[in-house]
């Protein structure tokens, strides 16, 4: 998994069957500190992000595992909004 930050959304009104319903959100891929290592990712949204919530990025295969994606043409998903990330904590 990855972290992301949501930036916006994807409208499109042409679209496989297997994505109607979903909302595509655009994100960042970011580090622990909120540097960007990747801009402008659609993931599809499994979890009610929102534009500006830090998210937690499902890649690859894992992308189609969480509830309502199997068989959706898509490699990211949003699966968690996260709270809070802590670094180096001891």
């Amino acid at each position: 998994m990855r972290i992301g930050r949501v930036r916006g959304t994807v409208t499109a009104t042409a679209k496989d069957a297997r994505l109607v319903g979903l909302t595509l959100l655009v994100t960042d891929v970011i580090d622990s500190d909120g540097n960007v290592l990747e801009s402008s990712l659609v993931a599809a949204d499994t979890c009610g992000a929102g534009v500006g919530d830090t998210v937690l990025l499902a890649l690859g295969a894992a992308a189609r595992l969480p509830q309502g994606m199997s068989g959706a043409p898509t490699d990211a998903a949003a699966v968690a909004v996260v709270d809070r990330v802590d670094v180096g904590m001891t």
